[in-house]
């Protein structure tokens, strides 16, 4: 019998480290035979104790390929020439792709055939596998990435007091029967490579920038850091009905909530390009990628229909109250909007979907017995409140205590602008990453000081 090697043959003249990169690649790929005691010329040399060969072979592998591979191998020991070879069959896996667990599902980690030879599988190659043997359901294939850590989604379940640990993992589908992280376990880890960009702009068309940012990290990291910073944008105006003082935001805080988590929950992240929000004088937009699901249209949307596109995803949101429940988020919107003289309204395209949020305060007209005026956010409540054009903003105000005192503390700002600490942190922050001012001192004895 002439030995040659091919596609679905390797020769090797011992049992050696790199049988485990063969093995894997003929059980990525077509399957195949690896005859262990031929030269690579077909010479055969055998082996001196077939047994203890194949049983080394097979801790080797049981030991050092991920997924479990054992049962799609099978060992024989052949008499050729008076010597024994060892006929390593392997078929092709059904839990694709296998890989050198010290490598992970990286090409460095992943091997097919191509040829007569073994190589790194490419990382179309390995997505590809991944969705043969996963399915079509973004969520529930493995994630490329398994060094995942999750400190932000860890703090999300403490804050509302919910268990969260390894037991959880595989019930909220973060973790596939064969504990390797899920593309669900990828969007709320620390390390998600999705990110949000928003961006705020000084008139009605997308050509002056005032301010822009990308947020990236957890999903549960990214929700909470864009909504702040819209916050941050989302003016409050007075108005005066006789003594009366109404104030009114720019928009329903609902309807930003709902708008954003929306964008979180039912976008299709089978696309790598960023969720944009875009916030202009007169109105704000939220544009996400991956259109309305098959069958659905944009009127059953509107009534509430909804089929969520990332279910399991949905479902975190909702064990941590973030959600009540599935397709109530367009409606409130909707109802958050009752009576204003502008509406919200949702377009459609094959792989987008944008709401737009109009600004309620936009070019309102003073009315006869009323008088509206603007008020910048967090602004301290005067006895009497100016036009808008007079009134300073957060930072303006900030700046201008410290050019009458040396420094200011974060109490101080809280009080002086009559907010929360963690929103009087933010702004702070905000101004040392503008240059604005600098930090001083330790965790206890912080205090800001302007850049002269």
């Amino acid at each position: 019998m002439k030995f040659q090697e091919s596609e679905s043959v390797e020769l090797k003249s011992i049992v050696q480290d790199d049988i485990k990169k063969e093995i894997i690649a003929f059980a990525n790929c077509n399957g195949g035979t690896i005859y262990v005691g031929i030269t690579d010329q077909g010479e055969i040399i055998g082996v001196e104790n077939a047994d203890d060969s194949a049983l080394q072979i097979s801790n080797m592998v049981r030991d050092s390929v991920k997924p479990d591979v054992t049962m799609f191998i099978h060992y024989e020991t052949l008499e050729l020439e008076g010597k024994s070879v060892i006929a390593v069959h392997v078929q092709r896996g059904t839990n694709r792709p296998y890989y050198l667990a010290k490598k992970g599902l990286r090409p460095e980690g992943v091997y097919v055939r191509q040829g007569y030879s073994s190589v790194p599988a490419s990382d179309t190659a390995i997505r590809q596998m991944i969705k043969e043997t996963d399915g079509d359901s973004f969520e529930e294939m493995r994630s490329l990435n398994q060094a995942l850590s999750f400190d932000a989604l860890k703090q999300e379940f403490k804050t509302r007091k919910i268990s969260f640990a390894q037991a959880q993992m595989q019930t909220l589908h973060m973790q596939s029967a064969d504990k390797l992280y899920t593309n669900l376990a990828l969007l709320l880890s620390d390390q998600c490579p999705y990110s949000i960009k928003v961006a705020v702009f000084e008139s009605g068309t997308e050509t002056i920038f005032k301010d822009r940012r990308e947020f990236s990290g957890s999903l549960m990291q990214q929700l909470h850091d864009v909504y702040d910073y819209i916050d941050l944008h989302n003016q409050v105006h007075a108005s005066f009905d006789k003594l009366l003082r109404i104030d009114n935001r720019d928009y329903p805080e609902v309807a930003v909530r709902e708008a954003l988590l929306n964008s979180l929950i039912h976008r299709d992240y089978a696309f790598h390009a960023a969720t944009l929000i875009s916030i202009y004088p007169d109105h704000m937009e939220f544009v996400t990628l991956g259109g309305l699901p098959t069958g659905l249209e944009l009127a059953d949307i509107k009534l509430g229909i909804s089929v969520c596109r990332n279910p399991h995803l949905a479902n975190i949101f909702y064990r941590l109250q973030l959600i009540e429940a599935y397709g109530t988020g367009i409606k409130k919107i909707m109802d958050s909007y009752f009576g204003k003289r502008k509406q919200p309204s949702i377009i459609c395209s094959n792989n987008a979907f944008k709401i737009v949020l109009p600004n309620t305060n936009a070019g309102q007209l003073v009315k006869e017995d009323s008088v509206i005026y603007s008020v910048a956010p967090y602004s301290v409540a005067p006895s009497f409140v100016a036009p808008s054009s007079a009134l300073p903003s957060a930072e303006e105000q900030i700046l201008q205590v410290l050019s009458r005192q040396k420094e200011i503390t974060r109490k101080e700002v809280q009080e002086l602008l009559e907010v929360s600490q963690s929103t009087a942190g933010r702004i702070l922050k905000t101004m040392v990453d503008r240059g604005q001012i600098i930090k001083l001192g330790g965790s206890l004895t912080t205090r800001y000081r302007a850049v002269r």
